[in-house]
């Protein structure tokens, strides 16, 4: 399966503090030094970082309700499926990590200073989310090459394509092993710093809103205004 490994992106030190569930502003005004440990841990954790995506792309046979059959024979089945895939030619399976060395350098120290190791942790949320912007903005850019259009990128536990579900369908599409992940019986990815998704290719596709519409926390998220390096 094509994999790719050329994707370069970046993370700015708002995205790791966002990722702590803290509001940058407030950071930077009245706890400065936690905005150095984010530096420091952004200096340790990015040397770590292995980005690799796996994907494969399947013509759409036959679409049915809430269930999208590929060319494989095999299918994606949920009601956020049936909503943006129903007007697409093919879709796009891909699979992201940024790898799992960040994620034992995180064990190895979490114990000992807390506070870098959840900065760390930081580090590594923000940068799987700006891997799959980039991912996103390649995919794209080769759709539009093409004359085509992508649908926003759906990932499993949105609402409308459950987590369980979702992640089964995508690991039976996909050899994950290529990349070192794995899925547990309870349906999550290791390395933790791993994002599953897919996205509709097609010809005068209709834009169904962005991805914080269908996430569960939407209602609830303090953060949604500033979410500007949003996968789009």
């Amino acid at each position: 399966m094509p994999i790719l490994e050329n994707i370069n992106f970046s993370i700015s030190m708002n995205s790791v503090l966002r990722s702590q569930g803290a509001d940058p502003k407030i950071i930077r005004e009245r706890k400065p030094i936690l905005l150095d440990y984010a530096k420091n841990a952004k200096e340790i954790g990015q040397p770590l970082l292995e980005p690799k995506i796996l994907f494969q792309e399947f013509a759409i046979e036959k679409v049915g309700h809430e269930r999208i059959t590929l060319s494989n024979g095999k299918y994606l089945k949920g009601q956020l499926i049936s909503q943006h895939l129903s007007g697409a030619e093919k879709v796009l399976v891909i699979l992201l990590t940024v790898g799992d060395k960040i994620e034992n350098k995180i064990n190895e120290i979490i114990f000992s200073d807390p506070v870098l190791g959840m900065a760390l942790e930081a580090v590594g949320s923000a940068s799987t989310e700006a891997l799959a912007n980039e991912t996103c903005n390649y995919f794209d850019k080769e759709a539009l090459n093409n004359n085509l259009e992508t649908t926003i990128p759906l990932s499993p536990g949105m609402v409308g394509w459950s987590l369980e579900n979702g992640q089964a369908e995508i690991f039976d599409l996909l050899d994950a092993s290529e990349i070192g992940v794995e899925l547990t019986t309870s349906s999550l990815m290791f390395p933790r710093k791993t994002l599953s998704l897919v996205i509709g290719v097609g010809k005068d596709l209709e834009n169904h809103g962005d991805m914080c519409s269908y996430c569960a926390m939407n209602k609830n998220c303090q953060y949604k205004e500033h979410y500007s390096e949003k996968v789009s």
